[in-house]
Formats: structure tokens, C-alpha cells, sequence
């Protein structure tokens, strides 16, 4: 659909907001992009390495809460776009503000993962082994470290429930495609006009967004969720979550025209079975279909089911 409007005559606008952001990205002559191999990360790296900046740099954050077919889709990304590639791994399961999962979880996830890429970078200038932490530069190397963080916040992301676009301002990380008012399909379209090879991958966030608010968040239940999205993607289904409920209820959503093909997969118990032999003890689908951030409804419930409890 992308490639038939950009035929149509939407090429000039493609062709816009590509130079736009790559002037955009140019002004900064040390750039490290939070690179997680999604379509939004992936064009603010493409535009990144066309911008003649001195030094480019991806970092891919590693956790529990982040699926392993991303970090491989990643390294393909950088690789193809010849870009210098770093893995970060990130400890924001040890925060209990992170476990806790309430409606701050997402500030916490990326105020962790933006010091974590900080404590890379700084390793990696000093010297510091692996695993050990880097002591804070002193002024004189301060001042030649002049890089900026760039993430792939996009302008439609403002309009939705995103806390962790607070901790990247608090960072000072630079958000090109919401800066220039590029949302969700003209992302989409540049991905495409660069021949990027994920141009039309869906969107995935976290694991940890999965699991319904309220709800403690730990490495077996991501796990979880991991091994259950993994089995049903195996199996042919494109665009699809599979949510976390409190009593470990497995809520899977598919789009409407793919709930009969579920449902025809479960008609031996098939689909019940492997998700109970994975730890869910109830499965169910549900009838609204697949919803982007629908965990996102219950913040004005919880909320007051939170301060009736106080």
C-alpha cells in the first residue's frame, strides 16, 4: 500500500521529510540512536548514517523484558546500514518501581535504559571492563564527550499513554520524528523508501507491556508471554498480543478477519493446551480484536481502585 502511494504522487513528501530529518540528525556531530530494531529506531538510524556525522553509534538494550528475535532483527539492521552496533544490557527488573508495574512502569523502563546506554558510552571511552561500572569522567574528559541520544519516538506516540517519553526529555534525548511531526505511516513510508527490510514489521513493544497494570512483573511471566507469541507467530499469525491477567489469564488478540483461524487452531485444544503447559491456568481471546495499547483502559479504574485503597 506504501509503494502505491508513494507512485501516486506522494514521492515529493517522502523525499521531504528525508532530508528534513537528516538535516535534522546533521546538527549533531556524535550520535548514539536507542536502537531496539523497530521501524521508528530503524529510520532515525537510516537517516543517521546518510547525516555525515563523525561518530554513529547504535545501542540495542538486552533484558528480560525484550524479546530475542528483536536484538537478532537489530544487529541485521546496523549491519546492513554498516553502522557500528552495541548491546547494553539493562537492569530495570531490580527496580521494585519497575515490578510494581503501575501506570509509571514505562518512566522507569527507559530512565533505566537511557543510564544504561550513558554507563555504555562512558565504559567503552574510559576503557572500563565489562561488567564493572565506569567512574564519572572528570571535567577535562567531560568536555570532549559531546554525544546525544537519539530514540524513535514518533509524533503519534504523544497522543498516547507514554511516560517514558518524560524520562527521555529528563535525558536530554532527542526525539527527531516527533520534533518534525512524522507519524506512524510516514515513518512507514521512509522505511520503505529506504529499502529497509522491516519497513512493514509490526510494532512490539516490551513484554512488559503485555502484563495488565497492577500486576507484578517478573522474568517468568515474560517469559512466558515470549514463548506463547513466539508459538502463535510459528503458526502464521502476524499482528497479534498475547496479555497477562491477574490469576494468569492469557487474553490473546488477533485482528477480527484472524479470529477464526485461532479459533479452528484451538479446535482440538491444541492452542489451550500449550498455553496451560506454559503456565497460563486460563486462556481466552478476545472479541474486540487487536488494540495497540488497550491495557492503557484500565489506568482510570486502577486508579481509583488505588485510592480507595488508601
Amino acid at each position: 500500500m506504501l509503494q502505491n502511494e508513494i507512485q501516486d504522487g506522494d514521492e515529493t513528501q517522502v523525499r521531504s521529510d528525508a532530508k528534513r530529518l537528516i538535516d535534522y540528525l546533521a546538527e549533531h556531530r556524535h550520535l548514539v540512536v536507542a536502537f531496539s530494531g523497530g521501524v521508528d529506531s530503524s529510520v532515525v538510524l537510516s537517516a543517521a548514517s546518510r547525516c555525515g556525522s563523525e561518530k554513529l553509534i547504535a545501542v540495542t538494550a538486552v533484558s528480560p523484558s525484550v524479546a530475542a528475535w528483536q536484538l537478532k532483527v537489530a544487529k541485521e539492521i546496523a549491519r546492513e546500514l554498516s553502522v557500528e552496533h552495541w548491546v547494553a544490557e539493562t537492569s530495570e527488573l531490580s527496580r521494585p518501581e519497575y515490578q510494581r508495574n503501575d501506570s509509571q512502569r514505562c518512566f522507569y523502563c527507559k530512565e533505566t535504559l537511557y543510564s544504561s546506554i550513558e554507563e555504555e558510552i562512558q565504559r567503552r571511552i574510559s576503557g572500563t571492563p565489562s561488567g564493572e561500572v565506569p567512574s564519572a569522567p572528570s571535567d577535562s574528559s567531560r568536555s570532549e564527550i559531546s554525544y546525544r541520544i537519539a530514540s524513535g519516538t514518533n509524533r503519534d506516540d504523544l497522543g498516547d499513554h507514554r511516560p517514558g517519553i518524560q524520562a527521555g526529555k529528563q535525558s536530554g534525548v532527542l526525539t527527531p520524528l516527533a520534533d518534525l511531526g512524522l507519524g506512524k505511516d510516514r515513518v512507514r513510508a521512509l522505511a520503505e523508501y529506504w529499502q529497509l527490510p522491516n519497513h512493514d514489521l509490526p510494532a512490539s513493544p516490551c513484554l512488559a507491556s503485555r502484563i495488565a497494570y497492577g500486576v507484578k512483573v517478573t522474568p517468568e511471566r515474560l517469559m512466558r508471554i515470549e514463548e506463547a507469541e513466539k508459538w502463535l507467530h510459528e503458526r502464521g499469525f502476524r499482528e497479534f498480543r498475547v496479555r497477562l491477567h491477574e490469576g494468569e489469564l492469557a487474553r490473546i488478540e488477533v485482528s477480527g478477519s484472524q479470529q477464526r483461524r485461532l479459533h479452528d487452531l484451538n479446535a482440538e485444544g491444541r492452542l489451550t493446551a500449550h498455553f496451560r503447559g506454559l503456565g497460563f491456568r486460563f486462556v481466552t481471546m478476545d472479541l474486540q480484536g487487536f488494540s495497540s495499547g488497550s491495557l492503557n483502559r484500565t489506568l482510570v479504574s486502577l486508579g481509583e481502585n488505588l485510592a480507595n485503597k488508601e
